[in-house]
């Protein structure tokens, strides 16, 4: 097994972690109360959250005294209401370069989450790993 040490990784990029689990996004409440703080309607769109009494509304049309009904939130089509197929905040910045549209907001699932960290979150698709398991002792010629 490399070495995971999640300080000294770092993310390729490549997308295939967000293409994967994209579609299952799940923000806290004081993610919603950030985006709803700073106005981020363009991230609110495309969240519905369901209330104690078991009513869904948008989250953009949630106010801040509402915070405390919510039981759960999902990601959700802005114009449909159906669930999203992929990460609406996931763009193509090349050939193989993916990067998130919302990275200095992310929900604090997508900024907790680290694919080579054994036991908890690993995803033996990601290519960083792919890249570390090239470079390490054994696999050197």
């Amino acid at each position: 097994m490399p070495d995971t040490d999640s300080d000294s990784m770092e993310c390729a990029q490549c997308g295939i972690c967000c293409k994967v689990f994209g579609d299952s996004i799940s923000p806290t409440i004081e993610n919603v109360y950030h985006w709803i703080e700073h106005d981020r309607a363009d991230i609110l769109e495309h969240f519905s959250a369901c209330k104690n009494d078991g009513s869904w509304t948008k989250c953009s049309e949630l106010e801040m005294g509402e915070l405390s009904d919510v039981i759960s939130i999902e990601l959700r089509d802005p114009e449909t209401g159906g669930y999203e197929s992929r990460c609406p905040f996931l763009k193509r910045a090349s050939r193989e370069r993916y990067i998130c549209s919302i990275h200095l907001s992310k929900p604090d699932m997508c900024n907790n989450y680290k694919p080579w960290i054994w036991g908890e979150t690993y995803f033996r698709r990601c290519r960083t790993l792919t890249r570390l398991d090239q470079t390490t002792f054994w696999n050197r010629s």
